[in-house]
């Protein structure tokens, strides 16, 4: 019982102090993407912001059986087609609306696809809930990203 009570009033230090940091209202930091098919890990997602808009580029890729570790993306159209996975931007233009961050845009470097988006912060800011869809929200899919509090990012691209 007292290493319960201990756990959990570290825990509490730690959120107040994410929160005094104002680390746990704001999407900036990293997120660990999740695959939607099998539930595992897909990458790291560095979200940035730039001039009030964030923007998001993959640091990390947890690879598959069989698949490099930087990636090429062989279904990505325009100014991204052939392009490694890190330093790839997967998120772009969102801007604070209340609760949510809009009026920007996602890709999927799964499939080279790109959407509209938004996102939302949840369970306490340790969660995101990004929406990408195409015309209106109703058409498309969502996806939770985990906070990723103590991710060290490399420069080995």
């Amino acid at each position: 019982m007292k290493m319960l009570r201990t756990t959990l009033c570290a825990l509490a230090l730690l959120w107040g102090a994410a929160l005094a940091a104002g680390e746990l209202d704001s999407p900036v930091g990293y997120w660990m993407t999740i695959d939607d098919n099998d539930g595992k890990p897909r990458g790291i997602v560095k979200i940035e912001e730039v001039n009030g808009e964030l923007v998001g580029h993959i640091v990390k890729v947890f690879p598959r059986p069989g698949e490099e570790e930087n990636p090429v993306c062989v279904k990505c159209k325009g100014e991204m087609a052939g392009k490694r996975a890190i330093g790839m931007r997967v998120l772009w233009g969102m801007k604070k609306d209340g609760d949510e961050w809009n009026g920007g845009g996602v890709m999927d470097p799964d499939n080279g696809e790109t959407y509209k988006g938004y996102l939302k912060l949840t369970f306490f800011g340790s969660k995101l809930k990004l929406r990408g869809y195409v015309g209106i929200s109703l058409f498309g899919r969502s996806q939770e990203w985990i906070r990723q509090q103590n991710f060290k990012e490399t420069t080995n691209k």
